[in-house]
């Protein structure tokens, strides 16, 4: 009897041993679980702190331009990455452990100035266009396989009538030839919603409109980041007191790139593009060779001068600018888009950058 209560008290202490040393591995995972947890958070609260430095150089840089300089180009210190990751480097953060890039966002074609605001009810022929050429050129590589889903042959046309009635407003009975598409048409898909009759917020709202498909969004965004070749931003206070607002859509041709430069050319002309990219960055003892200042500077690049380039497409200024920011910190990676303006602070006469958007991705 001895035996067994002995038996018995062992058997319970092993129980209790055992348990306990569950419960310590348990507690021990839980500790280290949340440790790491707080390490990653640690890391992630440093790697946004990165971030905000990173926009805070960027205005700096962009409001020192602007005070120096009337005009906005390729040429510009705000467009060299070696020159940013200096000033990145003198504030203490390290070339391996931020990123940060700087691009005119009116370099971009503006899909919301392909109607005239805010009437928006009629093409604006400039525009119009415009976008013919682009699509024309961005089409003419298109994979035959691409374009099985259509009936037939995928034309510049069949994607700027829906544009255009996605954006105008007040005549949904009124749709853009044989190839556009208002609510009528939206409603009657599996997933049915409505046309937005307004302009775009997103470039990914692109996506909704009849015939843009995501291989083709995808060759609209072909310089490897979303919406590097077109923007939904633009807007401007309306010079008419009766409206609030218009979408002057000038591209800067001092930053737009080739692909953009080439639908700006006249048709047969695009080959062109190149020679004008390579004109605005030709350097001889570390300076850049050529004023950028007018318009029309274009017409000195060899085999230019007797092209003729719309000037209400052109323009050579902006303020409006795309910063792109990646911060890292123990192996975590935290990124984000920002879009600021430069403008006047109304109380002060300067210079000031004002966030227009911030989206973290």
């Amino acid at each position: 009897m001895l035996n067994n209560n002995k038996g018995i008290a062992l058997l319970i202490t092993l129980t209790i041993i055992t348990v306990l040393v569950a419960v310590s591995f348990e507690l021990n995972r839980q500790i280290r679980g949340s440790v790491s947890k707080a390490g990653v958070s640690r890391d992630m609260m440093t790697a946004e702190n990165m971030i905000v430095s990173g926009v805070n150089i960027a205005e700096k840089i962009l409001i020192r331009d602007k005070e120096e300089t009337e005009i906005d180009s390729v040429q510009e210190d705000w467009a060299d990455p070696e020159v940013i990751n200096d000033y990145l480097r003198q504030t203490g953060l390290k070339a391996e452990d931020i990123s940060l890039s700087i691009t005119d966002e009116l370099s971009r074609l503006q899909i919301n100035a392909l109607v005239q605001f805010p009437e928006a009810r009629k093409f604006r022929p400039a525009q119009r266009k415009l976008w013919m050429r682009f699509f024309d050129l961005l089409l003419a590589g298109r994979e035959p396989s691409a374009q099985a889903v259509f009936s037939e042959p995928l034309e510049p046309a069949m994607i700027i009538n829906p544009v255009k009635d996605w954006l105008d407003s007040g005549d949904n009975d009124a749709v853009s030839g044989l190839t556009g598409a208002e609510s009528d048409y939206y409603r009657g898909k599996d997933s049915p919603y409505a046309c937005r009759n307004g302009p775009f917020r997103h470039i990914s709202e692109l996506l909704r409109v009849r015939n843009i498909s995501l291989d083709l969004f995808e060759r609209m965004e072909q310089g490897g980041n979303p919406g590097d070749f077109m923007t939904v931003h633009g807007m401007v206070p309306s010079p008419d007191s009766r409206h609030d607002f218009t979408y002057p859509g000038k591209i800067n041709i001092n930053t737009a790139p080739m692909p953009v430069i080439a639908a700006l050319l006249p048709a047969g002309q695009e080959f062109l593009a190149s020679e004008v990219t390579a004109y605005r960055e030709e350097l001889a003892g570390g300076q850049f060779v050529h004023d950028l200042a007018a318009p029309n500077w274009y017409k000195n690049v060899p085999g230019m001068g007797d092209v003729e380039i719309d000037s209400d497409l052109i323009t050579t200024q902006s303020d409006l600018f795309r910063l792109e920011c990646t911060a890292k910190k123990n192996g975590v990676q935290m990124a984000a888009t920002v879009l600021v303006t430069r403008e006047k602070a109304e109380k002060t006469g300067k210079w000031q950058c004002r966030v227009l958007n911030w989206k973290y991705r």
